[in-house]
């Protein structure tokens, strides 16, 4: 049942981030931009420069902040992550041996000893 959960839960989250692959491009050459502009607001020397390379950055993050359909698909991403994580994860069994080293078994010395 556990991997039906993640074999549906990859399935939408897969065709989400298909769905949305546009805007989270928009939205990635839209930060671009903000970097890109802010660099060059934070070089500029004269103020025109600077009014210039703001008003560009208040645009870009405008544009970014409004993508919405862009942030789905990031949440979409990270659910297609977290399944394949879930899907190769190895089972651990932990090794327990017998010794008399008592610090390499300490726990099930200390259940023998409050017995």
């Amino acid at each position: 049942m556990k991997k039906f959960g993640l074999v549906l839960l990859g399935i939408v989250a897969g065709i989400t981030l298909v769905a949305n692959l546009a805007p989270m491009i928009a939205l990635a050459v839209s930060g671009l931009i903000a970097f890109v502009s802010f660099h060059y607001w934070r070089k500029s020397q004269s103020t025109f420069a600077k009014v210039v390379w703001m008003i560009v950055l208040i645009c870009s993050l405008i544009s970014s902040v409004s993508n919405i359909p862009a942030f789905v698909g990031i949440i979409a991403l990270i659910g297609v992550y977290y399944v394949w994580r879930k899907w190769n994860e190895r089972e651990v069994q932990p090794v327990i041996t017998k010794s008399d080293d008592p610090f390499t078994n300490f726990e099930r010395q200390w259940n023998e000893l409050t017995k």
